[in-house]
């Protein structure tokens, strides 16, 4: 199983931004890679993140915890993490999860990029 991922930087009003672009599936098998990249994100002195869920047809808990992961380790560093979704689907696992209160969730790249901290 295989994960598409794709990093850019991106500036904004908010400031300088990461995009960390996940299609696919996230469960068990591909959320590793996607931890690795955050990890590596991080390590790199990337605090300030955003990830386009827009690809992503399937998210399991292994997803969710990485995600949790991600921003625990940006916060760590007085960072953010923004996640983009505009799949009900999606969307729903968050409201179900109470994750929404968590997640600043937005539904394009572009809104999440200008939004300020």
């Amino acid at each position: 199983m295989d994960l598409p991922l794709s990093t850019r930087n991106v500036s904004g009003p908010g400031g300088d931004r990461t995009v960390v672009e996940v299609g696919g599936e996230i469960d068990v098998y591909t959320a590793p890679k996607l931890r690795e990249q955050l990890v590596e994100l991080v390590n790199d002195g990337s605090y300030h993140l955003v990830v386009d869920m827009e690809g992503v047809d399937f998210l399991d808990s292994t997803g969710l915890g990485v995600l949790v992961g991600g921003l625990k380790r940006v916060r760590a560093h007085e960072g953010s993490l923004r996640l983009v979704c505009n799949q009900e689907r999606i969307l729903k696992i968050f409201r179900i999860t109470g994750l929404t209160k968590v997640f600043p969730i937005h539904t394009t790249v572009d809104e999440a990029v200008a939004a300020t901290d």
